[in-house]
């Protein structure tokens, strides 16, 4: 007997699998209580065998205010729903067909041409989430597009924040806009990890920032060290607790129209505040970091092989992983800086080219007249020693016609001339050419 009654309701002790099950029936009437167990006896034998009687008419929009009352639906759920409602929402959840979602993917591009196929997959992969839900509620037997294709998605290029944009941003953003983007730039973390950081998850004395709310159960529990910059700026303004990111003591969540505000005064193309870390991720690549230590850092699941499931990134991994990445960015603003001090010396250059020229002008000029001094000085030196020039010519020509004398007594007289030439005097030579200056 399974029935016992307790005070003055019949209970139903049932067992499934080697468990005890009880349930009230409600009902002080035994014949009564009778009838619900014997119920209650089918439907558990019915679920252990997977024999349940599903209701053939069930449309997709009562499938999905289930799916919405049993709170399982996600931002991004409701976001895509009300897409999906407006053309699925009265149509029987066992005549879903793939054509049927051709049909879907039709509309949509008629009624806004510019739409995206990424955009419209992600409205056909919340209508198959929530059919795969309502199959493991037993609501229908089997999903109908569980083997619907995707349509190919065109891979888009991401945005990526240079230095120099970095610094007209941080110049042009004001409270705690410049600190997300100070803290998503450093530490690749998303928005709504962002707005969610508590001071009591930063540890100053190890400089490190605990990720404890996140959008993925890879995301939380991670581990970053802080950077330089960031650790001053969270040092300055450090608070036992609370909430790091607030405006007027509130909290912080949508921050689109701050985004705009400051992209427009620093004159910066259009970036998403996402795009912020994809900036962290491809700065860190650039450095040499390991594809498995960022994904570490950014919260990524390290990947689908069984032994990567136990795979940990050490702390100390982390912190030279954020040295390079400090050390990068502090050589891209070194290289920023000899640009613009070139940039601005040829600038300079082009504004004002004839002082310049007039420069190199009177350079030139100098040796030109210090060679004309110097040529005007040797023709004074030769006007005033002109005598003495004539004189040296004079003993020049009576020494060579002594010379050839000389060779025409030899000649002339054969043996009994003498073997040498007569030799002219020093002292006659000197008389006539004057000694040089000095």
């Amino acid at each position: 007997m399974s029935l016992f009654k307790r005070g003055n309701v019949y209970w139903a002790y049932l067992y499934r699998d080697g468990v005890r099950h009880q349930y009230s029936t409600g009902t002080s009437n035994r014949k009564q209580a009778e009838k619900i167990e014997d119920k209650l006896k089918q439907d558990l034998n019915d679920s252990r065998f997977q024999l349940v009687e599903f209701d053939p008419d069930i449309t997709f929009g009562a499938i999905a205010a289930r799916f919405v009352a049993s709170g399982s639906a996600r931002p991004h759920h409701l976001y895509h729903l009300r897409f999906v409602l407006s053309f699925f929402s009265d149509v029987p959840a066992l005549r879903l067909t793939k054509a049927l979602a051709e049909e879907f993917r039709r509309r949509r591009r008629t009624n806004n041409p510019a739409i995206k196929d990424a955009t419209v997959n992600r409205d056909l992969s919340v209508l198959r989430h929530i059919l795969y839900w309502a199959v493991d509620e037993q609501l229908i037997a089997a999903n109908p597009l569980a083997r619907l294709k995707m349509a190919p998605e065109r891979r888009i290029r991401r945005q990526i924040l240079s230095i120099a944009e970095e610094a007209r941003l941080f110049s042009a953003a004001q409270g705690h806009l410049r600190a997300m983007i100070l803290i998503a730039l450093d530490t690749g973390m998303r928005r709504g990890e962002i707005t969610s950081e508590r001071w009591e998850d930063i540890d100053f004395s190890q400089k490190i920032l605990s990720v404890t709310r996140s959008k993925t159960p890879g995301g939380e529990s991670r581990e970053i060290p802080l950077t330089g910059r960031l650790y001053a700026y969270l040092s300055e303004r450090h608070k036992p607790e609370g909430l790091v990111i607030v405006f007027h003591g509130q909290a912080v969540r949508i921050v689109k129209r701050a985004w705009k505000t400051a992209l427009k005064n620093a004159g910066i193309r259009h970036v998403r505040f996402h795009d912020l870390r994809h900036t962290f991720n491809t700065r860190l690549m650039e450095a040499g970091v390991l594809q498995e230590v960022r994904m570490a850092l950014m919260g990524h699941s390290i990947g689908s092989k069984i032994h990567s499931l136990y795979t940990h990134i050490e702390l100390p991994t982390k912190r030279e992983a954020i040295r390079r990445l400090e050390a990068w960015v502090n050589d891209q603003e070194q290289h920023l800086k000899e640009n613009q001090h070139a940039n601005a010396e040829t600038t300079r250059y082009e504004s004002n080219p004839g002082r310049e020229a007039g420069a190199q002008t009177m350079e030139e000029e100098k040796p030109r007249r210090s060679g004309l001094g110097t040529s005007r000085q040797a023709e004074g030196r030769n006007r005033r020693d002109g005598a003495g020039s004539q004189s040296e010519a004079q003993a020049i020509a009576e020494v060579r016609g002594g010379e050839e004398a000389f060779r025409s007594d030899l000649a002339g007289s054969g043996r009994n001339a003498p073997k040498t030439p007569p030799r002219v005097s020093r002292r006659k030579l000197t008389d006539v050419v004057p000694a040089p200056d000095g």
